[in-house]
């Protein structure tokens, strides 16, 4: 699949997926696969040996400050590290921020650094910056380089959104006027970050294409989007239909990363060009099997309910249970659906994983379960 362009595996009708690409043989008859051919062939909807053991999201710090008197060794301090000693697959990301770290600091989460053209003029200075080693890190893009064509990591880049941008430098009740009061500074922010970002594709796809991407955007709440179909339209579609086809040139999925009931927006962002979403809070209400039955085609990742966590055996075995049935048509990573909070013990996240794993492999698509 490697060697296949792009636009002509993703077109590809399913019937014809299932005989499988030249070279997909050893796939088919039920061999190892490794974490970057296990991804794209999950994504693919295409046959795969088992789910990936997938923490999309870093563990809350409170949760590992847990585990370190439970049982958690004390030489586990990255992300990494912590998914190893789980023996989780390798995922590995890297936020390229828009906004310099000497840029001036909002007064308190949410507050924003503008309020206007003139506020926005003095920020302008610190934002879209790209020097030899800021924001990419070009020994370490080298070093994922050889590890990703190893087979051995699943990488992927998080730009801020056209949405979370925005947000970010107005401060949350600030961005939701500007829609409405200063629409000629909005569509300025977003078609400089859209030219920013495909800067930035471009630098990264100087050492490896990675193999998905997330634009941050947090657009939803427990109620469905925060914005209407109209706003969306008018201040966001039109900077995705610049950034996703230089995207797909390269052969990246393009996931939406937003909390909150996605339900209805899905259906935006898949027009918008968009692959899929992460991380379906359960708790917002929203149900993977219905957005598959709306959006056939869209990958989901994520929705296993965290709150299960710490409520024993059955109770995961069931939530493991409501996802199988999607995950096993392909285009789903279970994964929990957020952090994994405080409240579950090591001991608990060990159960967890123990079912994963068995979940992981019960949802295996081969020839045989088609």
């Amino acid at each position: 699949w490697r060697a296949c362009p792009p636009d002509v595996w993703r077109a590809c009708p399913p019937d014809v997926w299932r005989d499988g690409p030249p070279g997909n043989s050893r796939f088919l008859r039920g061999d190892e696969m490794n974490s970057c051919e296990r991804f794209h062939a999950v994504m693919n909807f295409r046959p795969f040996d088992r789910l990936p053991l997938l923490e999309w999201a870093p563990w809350w710090d409170k949760t590992i400050e847990r585990w370190r008197g439970e049982g958690l060794p004390e030489n586990c301090k990255t992300q990494e590290e912590i998914c190893r000693h789980f023996d989780l697959d390798i995922y590995r990301q890297d936020w390229l921020r828009p906004i310099h770290p000497e840029a001036p600091q909002p007064a308190h989460h949410g507050a924003g650094l503008i309020a206007d053209e003139a506020g926005y003029g003095k920020l302008r200075p610190f934002l879209f910056r790209m020097s030899e080693k800021w924001p990419v890190d070009p020994a370490q893009w080298t070093a994922w380089a050889k590890d990703q064509a190893r087979g051995e990591v699943v990488l992927w880049i998080t730009l801020n959104g056209f949405f979370w941008f925005p947000r970010e430098i107005f401060g949350i009740e600030r961005h939701l006027f500007a829609f409405y009061d200063q629409a000629r500074l909005m569509h300025r922010i977003n078609q400089e970050n859209a030219e920013y970002m495909l800067k930035l594709i471009d630098r990264v796809c100087e050492f490896c294409a990675p193999d998905f991407m997330t634009f941050a955007e947090d657009m939803s709440y427990n109620h469905g989007p925060m914005l209407s179909k109209q706003l969306f339209d008018e201040f966001m579609l039109p900077y995705y239909r610049i950034v996703i086809p230089h995207l797909k040139k390269r052969g990246i999925w393009a996931i939406i990363d937003s909390d909150g009931d996605v339900t209805e927006a899905a259906g935006w962002f898949q027009e918008a060009g968009l692959d899929g979403v992460l991380p379906l809070e359960r708790q917002a209400g929203v149900d993977v099997a219905e957005l598959r039955r709306r959006y056939p085609r869209m990958r989901w990742i994520g929705h296993f309910d965290k709150m299960t966590m710490n409520q024993g055996e059955s109770a995961m075995r069931a939530e493991f249970e409501r996802l199988l049935p999607t995950a096993r048509q392909g285009g789903f990573f279970i994964s929990c659906d957020h952090q994994t909070p405080p409240g579950v013990s090591y001991r608990d996240y060990q159960l967890y994983l123990a079912l994963f794993r068995e979940a992981a492999v019960r949802a295996a698509v081969t020839e045989e379960s088609r």
